[in-house]
């Protein structure tokens, strides 16, 4: 089919037009998703390398051996630019290896430059032994913390077995191997064994609130007894050293240690594989909240943070563990 003159024309202008909007809804696009990347968090680490600042940095959720956040602490250590450190802590303790590596790179860090924590929700088991690694621990008035102490869980099943008409054999070179199993009695030499591990690891975990708190060995280990406190009780009690929030802590870094007003609190974040277009953690959460307020939908604080709490990924742990149980 052969074009006129004019039909060739009037094509090549609705092209012009269609690659006009293409390149329009590109832009519109790109400048959508950087705005989603920035409320999620995923551009704070354009200013880390700039102007001196007092870095952010949250722990949350049930502590495990997380290389991530271990070389987010060491990182902070290396840079010049951090002038100080903010521990928002808000957990309910995890396994004590991953409170123990916690507590050692926190010590590190202390050692280049003030460090201090605040106690959001609660501060419990390895999450209080992470805080206890801080300088200075500030905490809500209703704010959880305490529960000192370890265990092991384990479970039988042996008489459900036996009712069911399975039976479980095992050979192994010594009687403790393997022990205690969830397909047999749970015998008073096991229970010694386990309880000489929990007991073990307890010690340290009273020593170095102790140490840490400057508490007689006495009334620390008085207070890990298991015990959960408010705030306001562990002021009293010696676990805390203050009443208040973020601000707060801000404000003991530049009464205490001279760290200056005019610093800006930037939110640090570890590096993460699984990271997406909406981060990971409290940055999912917070992707969200901004997300759902552009679209009309108004939140209160409470309805926030119960909304960034739903998206933060949840985590099991076997072994020795210390951690706040419901």
């Amino acid at each position: 089919m052969t074009l006129t003159a004019d039909e060739i024309v009037d094509r090549r202008r609705t092209r012009r037009r269609l690659t006009f909007w293409r390149i329009v809804a590109l832009l519109l696009l790109a400048i959508a998703v950087a705005a989603l990347m920035s409320a999620a968090g995923m551009f704070n680490s354009l200013g880390k390398t700039g102007s001196d600042h007092i870095a952010r940095v949250e722990i949350s959720g049930v502590i495990t051996d997380d290389r991530p956040m271990l070389d987010l602490l060491e990182e902070l250590g290396k840079k010049d630019q951090v002038k100080a450190v903010i521990l928002d802590i808000s957990s309910p303790g995890g396994s004590t290896v991953g409170g123990e590596a916690h507590f050692e790179a926190i010590r590190k860090l202390a050692e280049k430059k003030p460090v201090v924590a605040s106690v959001g929700t609660l501060a419990a088991s390895a999450g209080y032994m992470i805080a206890a690694a801080s300088d200075h621990i500030v905490a809500h008035k209703t704010s959880i913390v305490g529960s000192i102490g370890v265990f092991v869980q384990y479970a039988t099943a042996d008489r459900l077995l036996e009712k069911i008409g399975v039976e479980v054999g095992m050979v192994k070179s010594s009687p403790l191997k393997a022990e205690p199993s969830p397909f047999s009695p749970v015998t008073e030499e096991e229970k010694a064994m386990i309880r000489n591990l929990v007991m073990d690891t307890y010690d340290w975990f009273v020593g170095l609130v102790a140490d840490r708190r400057k508490l007689d060995p006495a009334r620390a280990r008085a207070l890990a007894d298991g015990s959960i406190f408010t705030g306001r009780q562990s002021l009293e009690n010696g676990l805390v050293d203050e009443l208040g929030d973020v601000e707060t802590a801000r404000k003991w870094l530049v009464a205490e240690k001279g760290i200056s007003t005019k610093l800006e609190v930037l939110q640090w974040t570890p590096k993460r594989q699984n990271a997406n277009l909406f981060g990971t953690g409290s940055a999912a959460g917070t992707g969200l909240v901004w997300l759902a307020e552009k679209f009309g939908v108004r939140l209160n604080n409470r309805e926030a943070e119960e909304l960034r709490e739903f998206v933060r990924k949840r985590l099991f742990l076997d072994g020795l563990q210390s951690i706040l149980q419901n």
